[in-house]
């Protein structure tokens, strides 16, 4: 018997004929990213727009705590969350601890300092680049960040899709926070590590390669969004170059 191939089959099988314990852990913890991405996102973005444009005393060492935080380990953040949210820590009276809302918490505070991090930089380059017309228009720090960052709207979602990525395929933080208690807090990174201890080769590889899937889809969906950024730009240009012609 050869267990890769067989696994591999096997694997297969349980992901055309949507298994219901495969696509159930597959929806919670698409769940629990996509919530914790928004939330985290929408956070980072704004603070590392802010932080792009902004000067200010200390500044230095902020971006210095902030690029630090990128490579924070899941599992310290879950330990920590987990001592937040236990019985006797200061957010204990919630009672989130092993639960949905805990996990998605602990991805938060894993995608934040992600979406800060590569928004600032960004917003930083573009503002190296064009800011000082805003400046001189006397437009004020909150605003040339907003604009600025519209204005890279399309790189900013890869910055989405790098923090969904950093969220989704993480597994310290959830299963210490979540206790990877079956039907209301496994997802696809937990499972995969029970799953492979437990010996059921055959799940675990489905959950990876459905892991994979999800990661090349969006992967792909935002390559697809810079051709399109590419050829409406070219179009834009061509056409102004005939009307002006």
């Amino acid at each position: 018997m050869n267990t890769f191939f067989d696994s591999a089959r096997t694997a297969l099988e349980l992901i055309t004929t949507l298994n219901p314990g495969l696509w159930s852990i597959v929806g919670r913890s698409l769940a629990v990213s996509a919530t914790a991405c928004l939330i985290g996102c929408a956070m980072g973005v704004l603070c590392g727009a802010w932080l792009g444009v902004a000067h200010f005393r200390g500044r230095g060492a902020v971006l210095t705590l902030l690029n630090t935080l990128l490579a924070l380990p899941s599992v310290v953040v879950g330990l920590l969350i987990y001592l937040l949210l236990s019985r006797t820590g200061p957010l204990g009276f919630l009672g989130w601890l092993f639960s949905f809302k805990a996990m998605v918490l602990a991805q938060v505070v894993l995608v934040l300092p992600v979406a800060a991090a590569l928004t600032r930089q960004v917003v930083e380059d573009a503002e190296n680049a064009h800011g000082e017309q805003w400046t001189s228009l006397g437009a004020g720090d909150a605003f040339r960040a907003m604009l600025l960052a519209f204005n890279e709207r399309f790189a900013l979602l890869t910055v989405v899709v790098a923090c969904f990525g950093r969220a989704i395929s993480e597994v310290g933080a959830v299963m210490v926070v979540g206790g990877n208690i079956e039907g209301f807090t496994r997802v696809m990174t937990t499972a995969i590590a029970l799953e492979t201890s437990k010996g059921d080769l055959p799940l675990a590889l489905a959950l990876g390669l459905v892991l994979l899937l999800v990661v090349g889809l969006l992967n792909a969906l935002m390559a697809g969004l810079r051709a399109w950024r590419k050829d409406h730009l070219e179009r834009g240009q061509a056409g102004l170059r005939g009307w002006v012609a």
